[in-house]
C-alpha cells in the first residue's frame, strides 16, 4: 500500500516495499519515505500489518534522488529499480503492478524536479553535494553502529564480575561517559541534517522564485 501526496505539500510519499538485499537474505520488507522538500529517499526497518514507524526513528538507508533514474524491471510486473547518480543502486518490489506504477511514477516527478533544481542552480557542483548526501547517510549508519555498541557495553559493564558493579566508580565513570558521549554525537547529527535539510530546501525555494 502506498500513500501519496501532492509534491507541493510537506507530507512525504510512503509506503510498504521488498527490498532485495543480497542471495541470502533476499528480499526485506522495509517502510519508504521520500520528503518532496528534500528529495531524500529514506527506508526503515517495518515487521509488516500492524507495525508503525514512531516519530524520530533513525532511517536504515538513505539515498538522494537527483539525478536518479527509476526503471521497471523486465523481470515481472512488480519489481523497479533506483539507480542513484551517485552509483548506487536499489533494487524494489511493489505488492502489486498498479503500486509498482504509482511508486515509479511518484518517485520519476520528485527526481526530476531535484535534477533541475541541482542541475540549474547547484550550491555545489552535483557530484560534490550527491558526495555530501551519500556521506550524511553513512555518517547515520556508522552512528547506528555506535549506539547498539553503547547499549551492549551498558549490558556488559551491568553484568560485570565484580562484586558491585552498580557501585564501581571506574564502571560507572566509563558507562556514562559512554552514554554521554553517544549523545553528543546524535546531537551533532541531527544539527547536521537540519542544516542539510535546510540549505536543499532553500535553495530550492530560489531556483523556484527565479524560474517565475
Amino acid at each position: 500500500m502506498m500513500k501519496s501526496s501532492s509534491l507541493g505539500s510537506n507530507k512525504p510519499l510512503s509506503g510498504q516495499l521488498y527490498k532485495y538485499t543480497n542471495v541470502v537474505k533476499g528480499w526485506q520488507q522495509r517502510w519508504f519515505s521520500v520528503d518532496p522538500e528534500t528529495g531524500v529517499l529514506s527506508y526503515y526497518l517495518f515487521d509488516g500489518p500492524g507495525d508503525t514507524i514512531q516519530p524520530g526513528q533513525p532511517a536504515r538507508g538513505e539515498a538522494h534522488l537527483a539525478g536518479a533514474g527509476i526503471c521497471p524491471s523486465d523481470e515481472d510486473s512488480r519489481t523497479f529499480t533506483i539507480n542513484c547518480a551517485s552509483g548506487d543502486m536499489l533494487k524494489l518490489r511493489a505488492t502489486d503492478a498498479r503500486a509498482r506504477q504509482e511508486w515509479v511514477n511518484g518517485l520519476r516527478a520528485i527526481a526530476e524536479i531535484h535534477t533541475k533544481v541541482m542541475v540549474a542552480n547547484p550550491p555545489l557542483q552535483p557530484r560534490e553535494q550527491l558526495a555530501v548526501h551519500d556521506a550524511m547517510a553513512q555518517a547515520r549508519q556508522q552512528l547506528q553502529a555506535t549506539e547498539i555498541s553503547d547499549a551492549a557495553l551498558a549490558r556488559i559493564i551491568e553484568a560485570a564480575d565484580s562484586p558491585f558493579p552498580h557501585t564501581d566508580p571506574d564502571l560507572l565513570l566509563l558507562k556514562a561517559t559512554s552514554a554521554a558521549s553517544m549523545q553528543c554525537l546524535l546531537q551533532c547529527l541531527g544539527i547536521l541534517l537540519r542544516q542539510q535539510q535546510y540549505a536543499t530546501v532553500t535553495d530550492s525555494k530560489n531556483s523556484s522564485s527565479e524560474n517565475h
